[in-house]
């Protein structure tokens, strides 16, 4: 049991609090794991307010950093946007090493803490700024638009980065009729149909969302007919042609959020339905979901570890060159999709 200096009322108060949001919702959340894990959220929460730091968390982490210490929950462009807003002087990225490294390019000045050194992804791992390089002698005169899931070496040979929020968008939004869309194949397979210009494609794919068929929408279908199936971009071409909405983690929770339909399938990592569990208990989620093996790095016990003792690696740092042309395309992003 972890030490603290958090008054034994308040750790109760928390488990309670914690038992009330996952009760008859996340089965293996009882109260006696509520009670063994209360005293690191309360502990977190203490150090947070010490050390003048929030904590950014993709929606595809643990409920309990979700619901027990995070200050933000979202996707990647809900999370890029309170990097931008946040007054905080240190940012505790719970997710994986493309998104602190964006936390850090857009807030050069502020300590990025990475509570897992092995959270990373295979989207970004699959290509280099050499390949990006390439990719443009290839298609001279394309502008080079980068999935926000790519280190910040190849965010710095793009012309603009872009979310599973707001792809379509900015493609449309870029001055060339011809665009090289990396790394992922599937998001540039989802994005053809809905575009005139032409898209090429790097073979790039998620390890959670490459694995997922059409044979497991049809047979969620078959037992439930009324269900509303809702599934990731980055899912191949012939599982989102099956889906009633496609669209970025925080675009299905809020077409659950307000649609009338009671049951849903998000086709997409198991985090999201845990958080639709607590936060839309009057509705039923059932289907296909599978972990990320990176995200789930995140736990209550690595976050408290980086706020007290962070290792050399777990500091986001950038070298300065890279980060100013990194941010160009990151803002780039939010300039060519500001509302007019």
């Amino acid at each position: 049991m972890l030490e603290t200096t958090v008054t034994k009322e308040k750790v109760q108060e928390e488990a309670e609090r914690l038992y009330g949001l996952f009760k008859d919702r996340i089965p293996d959340m009882t109260l006696e794991t509520c009670r063994f894990y209360a005293p690191w959220v309360s502990e977190i929460n203490r150090l947070k307010k010490q050390q003048n730091a929030v904590i950014l968390a993709h929606t595809y982490v643990q409920p309990l950093v979700l619901f027990g210490v995070a200050d933000f929950v979202g996707d990647s462009l809900f999370l890029s946007k309170k990097a931008v807003e946040t007054s905080a002087a240190t940012i505790v990225f719970a997710g994986v090493r493309f998104m602190a490294e964006t936390a850090k390019i857009l807030n050069p000045n502020k300590t990025v803490l990475l509570p897992s050194i092995e959270a990373g992804c295979s989207l970004a791992d699959s290509i280099t700024p050499a390949d990006v390089r390439a990719l443009r002698r290839e298609h001279p005169g394309a502008w080079v638009v980068s999935y926000v899931n790519t280190s910040v070496e190849v965010k710095a040979e793009s012309d603009v980065c872009c979310t599973s929020a707001n792809m379509l968008q900015v493609v449309e939004a870029v001055p060339t009729d011809d665009v090289i869309f990396i790394p992922d194949k599937f998001m540039a397979e989802n994005l053809r149909p809905l575009t005139k210009k032409t898209v090429h494609s790097w073979d790039g794919t998620c390890v959670v969302h490459e694995n997922f068929g059409q044979e497991q929408i049809r047979g969620v279908r078959e037992s439930y007919p009324d269900i509303r199936v809702l599934v990731h971009p980055e899912a191949p071409a012939g599982v989102t042609r099956l889906a009633d909405f496609v669209g970025s983690t925080e675009a299905m929770l809020n077409y659950a959020k307000q649609s009338q339909d009671r049951r849903f399938m998000f086709v997409t990592e198991c985090g999201l339905s845990d958080r639709a569990r607590v936060e839309l208990p009057e509705k039923e989620f059932f289907g296909s979901c599978l972990l990320c093996p990176y995200m789930k790095k995140n736990h209550l016990e690595s976050i408290y570890r980086v706020m007290v003792e962070p290792a050399r690696d777990q500091v986001i740092e950038i070298e300065e060159e890279t980060r100013s042309r990194a941010y160009r395309a990151v803002d780039n992003m939010f300039k060519l999709t500001v509302k007019r």
